[in-house]
């Protein structure tokens, strides 16, 4: 025991010590303290505002702000990304900017890329109409035939003093200045030309054709050009027509249902000469405005550049300025509001780091007053706090997804680093498929820096951040793979010759008939013989049952030896003597026994029944054993044992709430006659601590609470044994599923003379082998060993009720802290 005592204590084994501290800083060196210790990233503030809504907190206008600038980044970055711009490579040094001047600068440059972004939507609406225009003006000529070359006088005079005149060339848009049809004549068929998308184009025609009872022709044709959507910034494909129709009444219908379907209108004169001098005026603008876009774009590219340089950086300032600020938040003023007070965790290692950073700040803020760094007692638990790294991150939080371990409580992720992958090869063994795993896991450990430095996918984020743990069940499924001697469900003479041969030289079938063993056991692993021949399902089927037996029960004694170090650790006698003893024996006596069996039997050779040997220890166990036998001395064991089982029962379910109602009794048996000798003192003058316990303890909660436990303890022992079999079962499927694949589809494909039968056979067993064996199989297997650590091993001690250390740090702000 003292041994025990005087080891050297593990980082993964209990999570760091942790002291609750009060800070008390004066006002002027409030933000740079906060800021360098949001850079050390050591401690868990309290928050002392908790009562209080976000906006009647005292730094809230900062936080407004930074929130305001955070917006203002995005929109950078979106404008970045809609424009196709990657931001450069940073400078190699860039100078520091103060929050205010930061502010300042974001907001000129906010408004001239809105200023910018408004005059290029501006002239890429004129120069979309003007396309149109173009396209409708092309197209059109084809459908029109005149019938006369000139107009009525109605038809003249409009122009002449209307759509002709200088004042309305100058108010009105361009879509008002040509929007006139030309006209045969009043009484004639008249004529309205537009573009519209089309998708919507057959909608309009039925609308058109609805609205005039039939009376129009309608005429399209697709637009050469496809056209820029101002709104989605995608390419839509458009639609040129032209209607015919007679009377006023259609045209005023035509143009209301044109609007409503968005197309747009634009008027096709009759006349060539007139038509042909429209498009060279068309041509000549749209000329001029692709010049002008091209060098709009060119100068908010060139904007957009220079912001990119810096943005990276303003993004990480804003985003700690804003933890600052939020951290500040949580702080409370003192009653002479010059200092502000904080409360919060950090590990007992940190403390002289954290006081050397606060004394750094109380330096640079050249202040009068330094910083208080007060050491107190805390009444709640402390948060849980484990120093991982790259490779034991994984199991841990594997382990914490069931759970945050309790403060100082033993931590599984230390054995599920062994057991684990182990437990995921025992069903997933198979050297072949190993290697497979084995190669995918190093090209993510070799690509490590790469790929943490990008954002990837949810799954391959996964992925990659368990490559630690694929690495592992490789390399154990390699292992288990050589055991059971497969390769891709193959077996090969690796460690020697088998240690059967054929009975006589004429044997035909040495897989199946006359094989006698004729040497020592093969050195390692499943004998190759066996793959084939009459007896290979039942053989390995009881191997691989019993071993799981054999596994289920060892981890099982190792989660309640843990729960005897935890009750050691928080000097809980009452837990070692009326729990982890009742619970050793009892699973020993039943489960321990039926894996003494197992050994006994494999290392004897017996025949023995051990199904009829386990029933009948209950059913009649005082029978002989008979053939069934084992050694000497196994029936007067198997009393033994059965009443240690019998008696552990009641000794886990009644001790320990008497023995607690006992002690809680004693503890405050004389508190009533202290209070009833003073009558001044009343219940509020209590201690806390009497008044918590005295409210708390509840026998018959207790004691429920206990008979909950043993129910669960003694039938769980049952069921988690029997649960651990999934460990036979899906190793069974993996290999026979391997089987089926190499026989029914590789070798079947091989038989065959046709190259392209055997190529076909081939992929379809890549195919298999990669999708089913190597991730549904693989993703399988992972889940079961999951279910067996999480169920059938940690709760036996575990009780993950904990809560994890968040410490204020600006490593950890992620990109949706914004």
């Amino acid at each position: 025991m003292e041994y025990l005592n005087n080891m050297p204590s593990m980082d993964l084994m209990r999570s760091e010590k942790m002291t609750f501290i009060q800070l008390i800083i004066p006002v002027e060196s409030a933000h740079r303290a906060v800021t360098y210790l949001g850079q050390l990233g050591l401690i868990q503030f309290r928050d002392l505002n908790a009562e209080k809504s976000p906006f009647q907190r005292t730094f809230v206008n900062q936080v407004k702000r930074c929130v305001e600038m955070s917006r203002k980044l995005r929109y950078f970055k979106d404008q970045m990304h809609k424009a196709g711009l990657l931001p450069p490579p940073l400078p190699a040094s860039q100078p520091d900017m103060e929050l205010e001047e930061m502010e300042i600068h974001l907001a000129e440059h906010e408004h001239e890329l809105i200023e910018m972004n408004a005059n290029s939507e501006k002239l890429r609406q004129s120069y979309n109409e003007l396309l149109e225009f173009k396209m409708v003006l092309e197209k059109a000529s084809g459908f029109l035939v005149s019938s006369s070359s000139h107009t009525t006088d109605r038809e003249i005079e409009l122009d002449e003093n209307v759509y002709s005149s200088d004042d309305h060339a100058d108010t009105a848009s361009l879509l008002e200045q040509e929007m006139h049809s030309e006209l045969s004549n009043q009484s004639g068929v008249r004529f309205i030309s537009g573009i519209i998308c089309k998708s919507k184009a057959l909608q309009f025609e039925r609308m058109l054709f609805r609205a005039t009872r039939g009376n129009m022709l309608f005429n399209q044709a697709v637009a050469d050009d496809e056209i820029l959507d101002p709104s989605s910034n995608e390419m839509v494909e458009k639609i040129v027509f032209v209607v015919f129709f007679s009377g006023e009444q259609a045209r005023t219908k035509i143009l209301k249902i044109c609007e409503a379907f968005g197309a747009n209108c634009y008027p096709v004169s009759e006349e060539t000469t007139k038509r042909r001098q429209i498009t060279q005026e068309v041509l000549s603008r749209l000329s001029e405005l692709e010049t002008t876009l091209d060098a709009g774009l060119h100068h908010r590219d060139k904007a957009l550049t220079s912001i990119g340089y810096h943005l990276t950086k303003w993004i990480n300032m804003v985003k700690t300025q804003k933890a600052v600020y939020d951290t500040l938040n949580m702080l409370n003023f003192d009653v002479t509001k010059k200092c502000l007070v904080g409360e919060g965790w950090c590990p007992i290692f940190a403390k002289t780091k954290i006081q050397e950073a606060l004394q750094r700040a109380s330096f640079d803020s050249n202040s009068q007053v330094g910083i208080i760094f007060h050491v107190m007692d805390a009444v709640e638990s402390p948060p849980t706090y484990f120093r991982t790294n790259r490779f034991t991150n994984a199991f841990q939080e594997i382990v914490d997804a069931y759970g945050v371990a309790k403060y100082q409580e033993a931590n599984p992720a230390v054995y599920t680093i062994v057991t684990f992958p182990f437990l995921f090869a025992v069903m997933f063994g198979d050297w072949g498929h190993g290697i497979c795993l084995l190669l995918g896991a190093l090209v993510l450990i070799a690509r490590e820096s790469k790929l943490s430095s990008q954002k990837l996918g949810s799954f391959m984020e996964m992925l990659f951040g368990g490559r630690y743990v694929l690495l592992l069940m490789s390399i154990f499924s390699i292992y288990c793979g050589l055991i059971y001697n497969e390769f891709f469900s193959v077996p090969f003479h690796i460690f020697g010759h088998s240690a059967y041969k054929c009975r006589d030289v004429t044997c035909s079938n040495a897989q199946t008939v006359g094989l006698i063993k004729y040497k020592d056991p093969y050195p390692f692993g499943v004998d190759p013989s066996w793959r084939g021949s009459r007896s290979e399902l039942p053989f390995l089927n009881s191997l691989k049952m019993k071993m799981s037996i054999l596994l289920g029960v060892a981890q099982m004694n190792l989660g309640i030896i843990i729960s005897y170090f935890n009750a050691r650790f928080f000097s809980s006698s009452l837990d070692i003597k009326y729990q982890f003893i009742p619970q050793i024996i009892f699973l020993n006596s039943l489960f321990g026994y039926l894996s003494l069996l197992i050994v006994v039997k494999w290392c004897t050779g017996s025949q023995a029944d051990l199904y009829h040997v386990m029933i009948y220890m209950f059913l009649s166990p005082f029978e002989a054993l008979g053939e069934n036998r084992l050694f000497w001395g196994q029936s007067v064991l198997q009393v033994i044992l059965l009443l240690l089982a019998l008696v552990a029962v009641p000794w886990m379910l009644f001790p320990k709430p008497f023995i607690l109602k006992r002690l809680h009794t004693e503890r405050f048996q004389g508190q009533t006659y202290g209070i009833l000798g003073t009558s001044e003192m009343g219940t509020d003058d209590q201690p806390d601590s009497a008044r918590e316990h005295s409210e708390e303890f509840n026998f018959s909660e207790v004691f429920v609470h206990q008979m909950i436990h043993s129910i669960e303890f003694v039938l769980g022992a049952v069921s988690n044994t029997a649960s651990y079999l999934r460990l036979w079962a899906l190793s069974l499927a993996h290999s026979e599923l391997s089987t089926v694949f190499y026989e029914k589809v590789l070798l079947l494909a091989w038989g065959y003379n046709n190259i392209i039968i055997r190529l076909v056979g081939l992929a379809v067993f890549a195919f298999a082998t990669a999708f089913i064996l190597l991730m549904m199989e693989t993703l399988s297997a992972f889940l079961h060993a999951l279910r067996l650590h999480w169920v059938e091993y940690q709760n036996k001690f575990y009780h993950g009720d904990g809560y994890k250390f968040k410490p204020f740090s600006f490593a950890l702000l992620s990109d949706d802290d914004d």
